[in-house]
């Protein structure tokens, strides 16, 4: 009983905690913010059950195979390097982003991802009142990158709403793409041995463009909606089949290259700022910092105080470094750690690009686009991180519930 209203609590205060944020709060549609919860329930109801764990488990068989085929790859061109670590990073995780971006893109030439998407987007469009542009373009963002999503929307971005910019920001921030997920699958290994983590992986993003909606509704209310999308035009980005190959190999290779050197930068910062802390402290760290700031939080999405800190170190990693940073030390934990409760809930939550250096990226990515509306990113960009990140928090709480 005590859960169950922990997490009642935890939901409640989760959304109240955008409320200071919002540029009107009279008005707010509360509809809305109902819809948003309902769906991500029905969501989950739908894709944590049983019945469909023969349809993930395929997923999870080609993903299996798509590992193995990439090895071979990886290993043709290493050679006994690769043979000989075959569980370096470098190695074994970023040459997994290029095959999926490649494939990524195959499918959208194939027209397999716009049908997938469309399912998701007409229901955002029907529920929220929005436009099928922004709809389109959050959806979207479940299977590509929070940069790559725009451009299927690229001839709207410059008529559209500041909500709707938010919208697309924050759920950008709120997902991860479908070539990052299962490099991170990967690094999880150590604490799922026997759980599907590309399944919650998909099912997390998800649920989290509801949430995303739900806090852009709260933070910027608007009933502005952008015209309809003309999807004979607009999905056409590639000349054939190997132009798509060729554009998604070069686009998967610009975020390995970007992971590979987001990581190295930015542990390497992490390193330095524990020096100087240790200087203070012998047990002072950023990690420790950020465990004290975001325990409450993970408190609220339903985990005992007393894994609270070790999830809010997790939790802050990810917001101060990245989603990758906090999935390997997450993976690298002695399994006994947190609960196996704790740990799903965890899996969700740290599900996502949110985090300061994203801001950066999409405010210059979607800027270049719409160059007029630079300004406009800029303003939303700060509501837009403490939504996404709030929007993975509130998936973790709905994920505690059915796991």
């Amino acid at each position: 009983m005590y859960e169950y209203l922990q997490v009642f609590f935890g939901a409640i205060l989760l959304i109240a905690l955008t409320f200071p944020l919002s540029n009107n709060f009279k008005a707010i549609n509360y509809k809305n913010i109902l819809y948003a919860i309902l769906v991500m329930f029905l969501f989950a109801f739908i894709l944590l059950n049983n019945f469909v764990n023969q349809f993930f488990e395929a997923i999870s068989n080609g993903v299996a195979k798509l590992s193995s085929a990439t090895a071979e790859g990886t290993s043709f061109l290493f050679g006994s390097l690769f043979e000989s670590h075959p569980y370096v990073f470098a190695l074994n995780v970023l040459p997994l982003i290029i095959v999926m971006s490649c494939l990524s893109a195959l499918l959208w030439h194939w027209r397999i991802l716009p049908l997938i998407i469309k399912g998701l987007s007409y229901v955002c469009e029907k529920l929220f009142n929005l436009g099928g542009p922004v709809s389109f373009g959050a959806a979207a963002n479940v299977f590509v990158g929070q940069v790559e999503a725009p451009l299927f929307v690229r001839p709207y971005l410059q008529n559209m709403s500041k909500k709707e910019l938010l919208i697309l920001m924050t759920a950008g921030m709120a997902t991860i793409s479908g070539s990052v997920m299962i490099a991170l699958a990967g690094q999880l290994e150590n604490q799922f041995a026997d759980l599907n983590v590309v399944r919650h992986f998909l099912t997390a993003s998800m649920l989290s463009v509801p949430a995303a909606i739900m806090y852009a509704e709260i933070m910027y209310p608007s009933n502005d909606v952008t015209n309809t999308i003309n999807t004979e035009t607009d999905e056409k980005i590639y000349k054939g089949s190997m132009d798509a190959i060729t554009k998604g190999t070069r686009d998967g290779l610009n975020i390995a290259v970007n992971v590979a050197a987001i990581l190295i930068a930015v542990l390497a910062l992490v390193s330095i700022v524990d020096g100087v802390l240790g200087l203070i402290s012998a047990n002072l760290s950023l990690q420790s910092i950020l465990g004290y700031v975001f325990a409450p939080i993970c408190w609220l999405m339903g985990i005992p105080w007393n894994e609270a800190i070790g999830a809010g170190e997790l939790l802050g990693i990810k917001l101060a470094t990245n989603e990758f940073v906090a999935y390997i030390q997450f993976g690298s934990l002695d399994p006994d750690v947190f609960s196996e409760k704790t740990k799903v809930i965890m899996l969700y939550a740290l599900c996502g690009f949110a985090n300061f250096s994203s801001v950066g990226i999409l405010i210059s990515g979607i800027g270049a686009m719409a160059e007029n509306r630079k300004s406009d990113l800029i303003e939303v960009s700060g509501k837009a991180l403490v939504g996404a990140t709030l929007a993975s928090c509130f998936t973790g709480l709905i994920a505690g519930l059915f796991v």
